[in-house]
């Protein structure tokens, strides 16, 4: 094993003095947060008991500086803390009656509550206000977990920090772990922090920057003895098989993924995330996978994240059989529900909240790597990340002892805490789109990029595709600065190429699992009369806009139907496949071509659920890149006008008298894509702003 790299100490004292005394918990904890070997997403949190003027007394008070539930330390800013006076927090000893009334502690914080700060107090905040120093971090890194979570963690405590940093046993966090925290300090009055067992360090100091050195130099140290122990040492006793090479890898997952989404998407859909890194590989290639497997997690935060304990696959990378793999994984996520199933009727109280969703969050797959599912991309890629923090707890826990993870009771008792599922109840009702997969060919121009942000805006992750690499770039940044990186996904296709079309959908499916959408939007536009209409024009638009849509679609099909949850299609034709228009007779029998195609595919996708619909848009000028080369100046020579009074010529020629923009088509996208229209197939939408020769009947 090679030595890791320490942590650096970033305090900038500088920047630091010239911050008021909440500003610096914020620096502190960003500090802290942003190396991901000191705390995990959302993990720990940190404080600070700061004197401040009570807004009805004119006093002064001292008032604890805490993350509020639901935080990242990493991210966090002032609105991220809550507030609460010490006086009352220390008063509510008084009220405590002992740990079989714990939750109920939990209904009193608000009354603590300083300055009527809205953010809600975090299950920990006993655990800071009775640590009798002015500031503390708590924090999960995986070195110090891995020392927790060994069966000897309190001998190694002592064996690696001596009298400096102390231990006490798993204690799940609350009230009574807050009163153990603050004997312990008063027994130990020189102790700079202490390890919990299963479940982090607390350190603590006189100044911000004495407490931000100390939680550093703790966990320094941690894993300059990890390194020094194990050495030399196999991880996870060794190599069983060997990991495919990278282009093995995700042709295997993004085959395996739409079929475990299809599987555990009945209550509701789901997106994937997968990962291949090195410290993953060394874990699903290992002989001790097995067994660590279903040993589970012992901090509970990876707990929560990550569920009693992963599925691991039955794949063998010395013969990769994607078939057989295929053929078995229904049978092994039934038994893994059924399993779950049993875990919950051992262990459920007479008050324990209904079972959850009982499948797998990970999927762990020899020689492949890891696959995790979740609500959206955000909670997967972070439940990955969850559980590489868990591999490396059990890497480093089980090259010095031996690992231990939470007692299954104890896991269920987190898992279906009250407080846990009050928390998920308060969470914001679903968008419309989240979980849902949408690829949307012509992604970067006007009509493509508008349909992407409307299905973004709804909770959907979206893959681009475009055959404009720049363009496509610049559409991917913007939507992802405005919809978060997550979310937006890209791929270089000319839709008239099969092997485009599989590696676009091959993008869907490993980077999200799936798809649920499809937008068919790709296009061009030529204008010329028929005698002067070239083969090779003609045979350009029926390439993109019937074969380019006949492929996207197949495409989807297949994906669809590996799934079995159904589908939507949407085609993005045009008025012109409805009404004739002079000196565009391959363009226009190219869309009309389309629509009877959509018509085809509603037939076909009907027992499965797959639905295709069409959108016919008319005259969308704005933002559009067919308008901006020699089709604007085509259509202007077909009316005999110029190309500035074009856009004004549509607008009165409609009977509405109103333009098409492109976000008016993605309105309608989004109906026929969403569960509004469920109930609809083989439709037209004209969004043209009123033609006759374009009415549908």
């Amino acid at each position: 094993m090679s030595k890791s790299a320490g942590i650096a100490n970033l305090w900038d004292e500088g920047k630091a003095a010239a911050m008021t005394e909440a500003d610096r918990l914020v620096y502190r904890s960003n500090l802290l947060g942003a190396d991901k070997r000191v705390t995990n997403y959302g993990g720990g949190n940190t404080s600070s008991k700061i004197t401040e003027t009570d807004p009805l007394t004119g006093e002064e008070v001292e008032v604890l500086w805490v993350k509020g539930s639901g935080g990242d330390v990493g991210t966090i800013g002032l609105d991220g803390f809550a507030t609460l006076y010490m006086d009352r927090l220390r008063a509510l000893k008084g009220l405590y009656r002992g740990v079989e009334h714990e939750d109920e502690m939990v209904g009193y914080l608000p009354h603590c509550t300083f300055g009527l700060n809205p953010r809600a107090a975090s299950i920990d905040t006993p655990l800071h206000a009775y640590v009798p120093r002015r500031f503390v971090d708590h924090m999960h890194p995986d070195a110090v977990i891995a020392i927790a979570a060994s069966e000897d963690s309190r001998a190694l405590t002592e064996e690696i920090f001596g009298g400096r940093i102390g231990w006490l046993p798993w204690k799940r966090p609350g009230f009574e772990l807050g009163l153990w925290l603050e004997k312990f300090c008063l027994e130990n009055p020189e102790a700079e922090g202490v390890v919990l067992e299963g479940h982090g360090l607390f350190t603590w100091g006189d100044t911000p920057k004495g407490c931000y050195e100390t939680t550093l130099a703790a966990i320094n140290r941690a894993m300059a003895w990890l390194d020094g122990r194990s050495a030399g040492a196999g991880a996870f006793g060794g190599a069983a098989v060997a990991a495919l090479d990278a282009e093995a890898r995700r042709g295997v997952a993004a085959r395996l993924m739409p079929a475990i989404r299809g599987l555990i998407s009945a209550a509701s859909p789901k997106v994937g995330h997968f990962d291949d890194s090195a410290a993953v590989l060394d874990f699903v290639c290992s002989n001790d996978l097995r067994p660590l497997a279903a040993l589970g997690t012992s901090c509970p935060d990876h707990f929560l994240r990550t569920k009693i304990r992963p599925l691991v696959v039955d794949f063998d990378p010395a013969n990769p059989d994607v078939e057989a793999l295929l053929g078995g994984l229904a049978q092994a996520i039934a038994a893994y529900r059924e399993d779950y199933a049993a875990y919950y009727a051992r262990c459920r109280h007479e008050d324990s909240p209904a079972i959850r969703d009982p499948n797998a969050v990970v999927y762990l797959v020899p020689g492949v790597g890891m696959i995790t599912f979740a609500k959206d991309k955000a909670t997967a890629r972070i439940s990955s990340e969850f559980y590489i923090n868990a591999i490396n707890v059990m890497r480093g826990a089980s090259s010095v002892s031996t690992y231990q993870g939470l007692s299954e009771q104890e896991a269920f008792d987190i898992e279906y805490w009250l407080l846990e599922e009050a928390k998920l109840q308060r969470m914001p009702k679903p968008k419309a789109l989240a979980g849902r997969i949408a690829l949307v060919t012509g992604g970067a121009g006007g009509i493509g990029k508008a349909t992407a942000a409307r299905l973004l805006r709804e909770g959907a992750c979206v893959v681009l595709a475009d055959i404009d690499a720049a363009a496509l770039v610049a559409a991917k940044d913007e939507l992802a600065a405005a919809f978060g990186g997550d979310a937006v996904r890209s791929a270089t296709v000319d839709v008239t190429r099969e092997e485009d079309v599989s590696a676009g959908m091959a993008v869907a499916a490993l980077e999200y699992g799936g798809l649920d959408i499809l937008v068919s939007n790709a296009g061009l536009a030529s204008s010329a009369s028929v005698e002067e209409t070239s083969l090779a024009l003609w045979n350009r638009n029926m390439d993109i806009l019937s074969t380019g849509y006949f492929l996207v679609s197949r495409e989807a099909f297949r994906l669809f139907r590996t799934q079995k949850i159904g589908g939507s299609v949407v085609f993005v034709a045009s008025k012109n496949g409805l009404a004739a228009s002079p000196n565009a007779s391959a363009y226009c029998t190219a869309k009309a071509a389309e629509i009877h195609l959509a018509r085809c595919l509603a037939l076909e996708g009907a027992e499965a659920q797959i639905r295709v619909n069409v959108v016919n848009p008319d005259a969308v000028l704005r933002g559009s890149k067919i308008w901006t080369g020699e089709w604007k100046e085509q259509r202007a020579a077909a009316y005999s006008m110029s190309t500035d009074e074009l856009e004004e010529h549509y607008r009165k020629r409609s009977m509405l008298k109103r333009s098409v923009f492109p976000e008016d088509v993605a309105e309608a996208i989004y109906f026929l894509a969403s569960d509004a229209s469920a109930k609809s197939t083989g439709n037209i939408v004209n969004v043209d702003a009123g033609n006759a020769q374009a009415f549908t009947r």
